[in-house]
């Protein structure tokens, strides 16, 4: 699948995959301060953004149209930097590749799966917005704000609801499309929810690159029982608390985040 992405900057290539319900745009001004040394590949992951729309929505199909971005673009041993589902992608990519990353950056989310018992409220976040997205009827819109309007009854947090409707794009007067494939991502929620854990782990000779792990305080995605997850499938790994943080750590302590990102990268 060919992939939608931004390039910016020049220099050693760093590959940016956003999360879920998120797209390339996501990650511009980020993008930016980091093209100042690098050479940065915002991209769209398939259901998401400007790629394309496919009912499957595996770690497997992702992790391969990742593979293929990279031989497209010939991009030789880059940093994969990835948010929540994009982590995973990245982490599922490493684990398969790991001799074609340079460095490996996760943003709050366990290479373990998430399960039932200890993640519930994650689990049902994820299905609560799913619903909440399709409940909409956009074909009876005037405005961004009447989708807003019907997904307040179910969002409470304004900045999740901005966040969410930035994929509710405008098609002339009064129609509207949904950027996000929301019947594969409910399909495939499961999927999703995996981890690296499914595929086994490579030998330590292999997962020798540094990773760095950027967990928000007040978020729930990486818990102590995570962080154990993380140090047993990398062992060249550091992980980093950012306080006052929920799961978007980059959007709400930017400043923090890019000073942690930067050093990890000049390492």
């Amino acid at each position: 699948m060919e992939l939608f992405y931004r390039k910016l900057g020049k220099g050693k290539p760093l590959v940016v995959l956003h999360g879920l319900y998120g797209s390339s745009d996501n990650w511009y001004t980020l993008g930016k301060q980091l093209a100042q040394e690098r050479e940065v590949y915002l991209v769209d992951l398939r259901n998401h953004g400007r790629s394309p729309h496919h009912p499957e929505h595996s770690y497997g199909a992702m992790r391969d149209d990742l593979h293929e971005f990279l031989v497209q673009h010939s991009l030789f041993k880059p940093v994969l930097m990835g948010h929540s589902m994009g982590g995973r992608v990245a982490m599922f990519f490493a684990s398969m590749h790991p001799k074609l990353i340079e460095k490996l950056i996760v943003t709050d989310i366990s290479p373990c799966s998430y399960n039932t018992e200890d993640h519930l409220s994650e689990i049902q976040q994820h299905k609560t917005i799913i619903q909440a997205l399709r409940s909409i009827d956009i074909s009876h819109l005037s405005a961004r704000s009447d989708a807003d309007i019907q997904l307040a009854k179910t969002i409470k947090s304004s900045v999740i609801r901005q966040f969410l409707l930035k994929n509710l794009k405008a098609e002339g007067h009064k129609n509207f499309r949904w950027c996000l494939n929301l019947p594969a991502l409910e399909k495939n929620l499961q999927e999703i929810l995996l981890g690296i854990d499914i595929i086994g782990r490579p030998s330590e000779s292999q997962m020798d690159f540094p990773a760095l792990f950027i967990r928000g305080q007040l978020s729930g995605y990486i818990k102590e029982k995570d962080m154990d997850c993380i140090h047993h499938f990398f062992k060249n790994a550091t992980i980093i608390t950012i306080s006052n943080a929920s799961h978007w750590v980059h959007a709400e302590e930017p400043g923090r985040f890019m000073v942690a990102v930067k050093e990890f990268l000049e390492k």
